[in-house]
């Protein structure tokens, strides 16, 4: 097996293949409708192609992909079109089974109460449970300290106890 290069251009099918998962489930966890993470997913990777830039190891990488992921859900919360949606009609796709989700198993009644929770607790807990980062690599890619990261892993988890411990079932 080659080893990746960390130059985009010259890896972008294998780096598709490696973080495209990751980058759709953190975005998922973020906007809580499919459409709209695939949406993120792809503008995603277009920055990455855009970037053509080379990464020190694989680590920055992965980070650069999870800050770019973040900052594109946050652009899309504050879009025209998200804001002006009617909100007397229902989403269709809010909610709806993901079945990259449910394949990955993590469609269940813990991610359910995950996507009740405020986004800033709700990725600092996605982050370090599902894709096992550590809390400075958290910090890093969110943007804030490690104490904040840990005050928010903190009251996320008792936000999800209160929810889980409640009879928590459906979103």
């Amino acid at each position: 097996m080659t080893e990746l290069s960390l130059r985009t251009r010259e890896s972008f099918d294998a780096v598709m293949r490696k973080y495209a998962d990751m980058v759709y489930r953190l975005a998922y966890s973020r906007v809580g409708n499919t459409f709209d993470a695939d949406d993120i997913l792809q503008e995603v990777f277009l920055r990455y192609i855009r970037a053509d830039k080379t990464y020190n190891d694989e680590e920055h990488r992965k980070s650069w992909l999870i800050r770019i992921t973040i900052n594109c859900t946050r652009s899309f919360a504050s879009s025209a079109w998200n804001r002006h949606k009617d909100s007397a009609e229902p989403d269709p796709n809010e909610g709806a089974e993901d079945p990259a989700l449910a394949a990955s198993e993590t469609k269940s009644d813990v991610m359910n109460a995950l996507l009740t929770l405020p986004e800033k607790y709700r990725t600092v807990i996605y982050l370090f449970y599902y894709e096992d980062m550590s809390v400075a690599e958290i910090a890093r890619s969110v943007g804030i300290s490690e104490s904040n990261v840990k005050t928010r892993l903190s009251r996320g988890r008792d936000m999800l106890k209160e929810k889980l411990e409640g009879g928590f079932i459906d979103v």
